[in-house]
């Protein structure tokens, strides 16, 4: 365990703050909240399906991702967890869980009992975020559905990029046009639902095409007009603000 990030840099805070104005005393208690953290290796399971929920683990630096298996071991990826996120702020009303967690990074985290969730729900602006957040949750779930129900290949990929660097920039983890992207090719398939080499041609496609460049786990965006006109990529869904979405 170690000291938490500063308030300058936590990425909860600067998350909940990008839907509702919170109160110092808000500010206060999320950083309490995120004081007592846990260096994670990349591949560790934080939820395993079919356990009891063991509480809220929040995301403050790193990616993890929630996921299926099928018996034969086929992997579903359904959701990427980055710094600022709170994994099922609900889950004390569960018996068991019904995913798996897993980082796909080193991550640091936060496991945050029950009850503390409780006691923020407690606090008006605090909840509103949260619960703001929740819907962005359900809201993104949709749109990685109809990505890799009705996009194409290299449509799927040019989607998740957009949607990755606007939601890792809402937080200062995304540069001017560029973030690290720690994520491997089966990654990628396992998101976008095609094999390792339908990702690595799409990837060819986007470098070739001046939208991209992939370098040492780091995603520059060289042309991201293009890219979201590529994926039809309308950032509504995540609810970033005008100033955050531009």
């Amino acid at each position: 365990m170690t000291n938490g990030v500063p308030d300058a840099v936590n990425p909860f805070v600067r998350k909940l703050e990008g839907f509702t104005s919170l109160p110092e005393a808000d500010r206060a208690a999320l950083l309490k909240v995120s004081e007592d953290v846990q260096l994670v290796p990349a591949g560790t399971d934080l939820v395993r399906e079919g356990d009891p929920p063991a509480g809220v683990f929040l995301i403050l630096d790193g990616i993890a991702c929630r996921y299926k298996l099928r018996a034969g071991g086929a992997r579903q990826i359904m959701a990427y967890l980055v710094p600022g996120d709170a994994c099922d702020l609900d889950v004390a009303l569960l018996e068991f869980m019904d995913h798996s967690i897993t980082t796909l990074s080193d991550c640091t985290v936060v496991r945050i009992a029950p009850e503390t969730v409780r006691d923020l729900l407690h606090r008006p602006a605090v909840a509103a975020a949260l619960r703001k957040s929740t819907l962005v949750d359900e809201a993104t779930l949709r749109e990685w559905l109809l990505n890799v129900g009705r996009r194409s290949a290299v449509e799927r990929l040019a989607h998740l990029f957009c949607e990755l660097f606007l939601r890792l920039r809402a937080v200062g983890r995304a540069d001017e046009n560029a973030f690290a992207l720690p994520l491997t090719q089966q990654d990628l398939a396992d998101t976008t639902g095609q094999s390792t080499v339908h990702v690595n041609r799409a990837l060819q496609e986007l470098r070739s095409r001046g939208m991209i460049e992939l370098q040492q786990r780091r995603l520059t965006i060289l042309d991201l007009p293009k890219l979201k006109q590529l994926a039809e990529f309308k950032s509504g869904y995540l609810h970033l603000g005008e100033r955050r979405a531009a």
